[in-house]
C-alpha cells in the first residue's frame, strides 16, 4: 500500500497545498486590513509586539483569547512588522489547516479520492480563499481542530488535550471540541484519559478571569456581552440564524451539490469516528449559531473541513464518472462564488468583496492624503480608523478624522457641520434594497437586527449638509464617495 494509503501523507503534499495557496492569494499579500482585522485583531496584536499586552488597550477588549495575536506578535518580533508578514503568517496556517483536512478525510472514508476533493473544496471554498490570509480567529481555530481531532482519533489523548489548550486559546467557542472528547471517553469508561480534557476549559477560565481582573467584565466589556449573549438569545433570531447557517452549509455556494451526495451516501458515513467527527462539528455549529449577535458565515469555518470530508466520501456512492462529474461541478461553483455576490446581504470577508472594498477605501484615502491632508474628514468606522492609523495601510500618515456611529444623515449632521471639512460615504453595509431581502417583513427584521439601512443618499448631503460629491470610486458593488462643500 502506499503512503496516501496507510494516512501518512508526504510532507510534499503540505509543500504542494501551501504553493497553491500562495500562488492563488500572490495578488494580496499586501492587502491593507479589513473591518475587523484593524478593528479589534491587529490592534490586539500590535499591543502584545509593542507593549507586552495580552489584554488590549488600543482596542476594545472582548472575550477572544490572545493566541492567534500572541503567534503573530512573535512573527513580528523575528521579521518586523508588516502587512506582508502578517498575510503570510495566515496562509502557512491555512496550509496546515488543509493537509491536516486531507489526513482526517483520508483517515475517515479510507480512499484517497475523498481526500484529494475535500482539500480542493476546502482550497476552493469562497470563505476560506478570504478568511486563508485575514487576520482573524476562525480559520487557525479550524486548523487546531482538524489537529485535535486526528490526534483524538489516534488515542493520543494528553497530546489532544494539549492541542485543545491552544485551540481555546485561539477561540473560545471552540470550548465544545474537548467538551465532546471529554463526553466520549467519559460514556466509553475511560474516565481517566477524559479528565485529561479538564485542562483545555482551565486555561480558557485562566483567560477569563484574567480578562475580569483586568476589565471589570467576564466578557472583556458589557456591549460585547449584550450582543453576543443577551440580545443573542432571542428566540427570532436564533430561529433565523439557524436558517441562514443550514442555507450556507448545505444550499449556497454550490454546496446543494454534496448535499445531494450526502442524501444519496449517508449510509458510508456510519461509523465510530464518522459519529466522533460529525459530532464534534454539530456541537460548533450549535454554539456559533446560539451565541453570537453578527451571525457571521466565518464562525463556521472550522465546520467546513468536516462537511467537506463527509461530502466527498458519500459521493462514493456514485459510479467514478459522476463522481468526478458531481465533484467538477461544485468546485466550479465555489470558484465562481470567490466573485459572485449573493441577492442577499453577506459580509464582505466572505468573498473577493472583501477586496474590492479595501481597494476603493485605499484608493479614497490615498486621494484624501495627496489632496486633502489637512482637512477634517467626517464619516464613519472602519473608514475613519484607516485614515487615523498608518500601520493599518491606507495611508502614509494619521489624518484628521471625525467618526460618525454610521452614515446615516442625522448622524453625520449630530457631529455639527462646522466641525468637517469633508466628508466621506461608502457601501458600509451588504444592502437589502432591490435584492430578495426587500420584502417588507424580511426588510423590516434584518434592518432591526443586523442595521442594513440604507446610507445618506446624494441628495440627502446636498440638502443636509451642504456638501456635493467631488470624487467617486466603484469596484463591483463597491463604492466610496468623497463630499466638499457646495460652492
Amino acid at each position: 500500500m502506499s503512503e496516501l494509503g496507510k494516512g501518512r501523507p508526504s510532507p510534499l503534499l503540505f509543500a504542494g497545498v501551501a504553493a497553491l495557496l500562495f500562488l492563488v492569494h500572490s495578488p494580496y499579500l499586501k492587502l491593507p486590513f479589513h473591518w475587523d482585522e484593524l478593528g479589534q485583531f491587529v490592534p490586539a496584536a500590535l499591543d502584545i509586539y509593542r507593549e507586552g499586552r495580552w489584554i488590549p488597550v488600543t482596542t476594545v477588549p472582548n472575550v477572544h483569547p490572545p493566541g492567534v495575536m500572541g503567534v503573530l506578535a512573535l512573527v513580528w518580533r523575528i521579521f518586523g512588522y508588516s502587512i506582508l508578514v502578517s498575510r503570510v503568517t495566515m496562509l502557512a496556517i491555512a496550509a496546515l489547516g488543509v493537509w491536516l483536512c486531507f489526513r482526517l478525510t483520508l483517515r475517515l472514508s479510507h480512499a484517497v479520492e475523498p481526500a484529494y476533493f475535500a482539500a480542493l473544496f476546502l482550497v476552493a471554498s469562497p470563505i476560506l480563499y478570504t478568511q486563508s490570509m485575514m487576520v482573524l480567529l476562525d480559520m487557525p481555530a479550524m486548523t487546531l481542530t482538524l489537529l485535535a481531532m486526528l490526534l483524538f482519533l489516534d488515542q493520543r489523548y494528553a497530546l489532544c488535550a494539549g492541542a485543545c489548550i491552544g485551540l481555546v486559546l485561539v477561540k473560545e467557542t471552540s470550548i465544545t471540541t474537548p467538551a465532546v472528547f471529554a463526553s466520549w471517553l467519559w460514556f466509553k469508561g475511560r474516565r481517566r484519559e477524559a479528565l485529561y480534557f479538564v485542562a483545555p476549559a482551565a486555561a480558557l477560565a485562566m483567560w477569563l478571569f484574567a480578562l475580569r481582573q483586568s476589565t471589570g467584565h467576564w466578557l472583556g466589556n458589557e456591549e460585547f456581552a449584550q450582543y453576543n449573549v443577551t440580545s443573542a438569545l432571542d428566540p427570532l433570531h436564533i430561529a433565523f440564524a439557524f436558517a441562514s447557517r443550514t442555507w450556507f452549509l448545505f444550499v449556497s455556494d454550490g454546496h446543494w451539490i454534496g448535499t445531494v451526495a450526502l442524501l444519496l451516501g449517508w449510509r458510508l458515513l456510519r461509523s465510530p469516528e464518522w459519529n466522533l467527527a460529525l459530532t464534534v462539528g454539530l456541537a460548533q455549529v450549535i454554539i456559533v449559531t446560539v451565541f453570537g449577535g453578527a451571525e457571521l458565515e466565518r464562525y463556521l469555518v472550522p465546520v467546513l473541513p468536516v462537511l467537506y470530508a463527509a461530502m466527498a466520501t458519500a459521493a462514493l456512492v456514485y459510479r467514478q464518472r459522476w463522481r468526478w462529474i458531481s465533484a467538477v461541478a461544485m468546485l466550479a461553483f465555489l470558484v465562481a462564488g470567490w466573485f459572485w455576490n449573493a441577492p442577499y446581504p453577506r459580509p464582505y470577508e466572505d468573498n473577493l468583496d472583501m477586496v474590492n472594498f479595501v481597494r476603493t477605501n485605499q484608493d479614497a484615502a490615498q486621494y484624501l492624503e495627496e489632496h486633502y491632508p489637512n482637512a477634517r474628514v467626517a464619516s464613519a468606522w472602519p473608514f475613519t480608523a484607516a485614515l487615523r492609523h498608518p500601520e493599518f495601510g491606507y495611508v502614509r500618515r494619521s489624518m484628521n478624522v471625525l467618526e460618525a456611529p454610521g452614515l446615516h444623515l442625522a448622524e453625520l449632521k449630530a457631529l455639527g457641520r462646522e466641525n468637517f471639512d469633508i466628508a466621506v460615504i461608502f457601501t458600509n453595509k451588504p444592502p437589502s434594497r432591490g435584492r430578495l431581502l426587500n420584502l417588507p417583513l424580511l426588510r423590516r427584521f434584518v434592518r432591526h437586527y443586523y442595521d442594513f439601512a440604507p446610507q445618506a443618499t446624494r441628495e440627502e448631503i446636498r440638502t443636509g449638509l451642504g456638501f456635493v460629491p467631488v470624487r467617486r470610486w466603484q469596484r463591483g458593488d463597491q463604492w466610496i464617495e468623497i463630499y466638499a462643500p457646495e460652492r
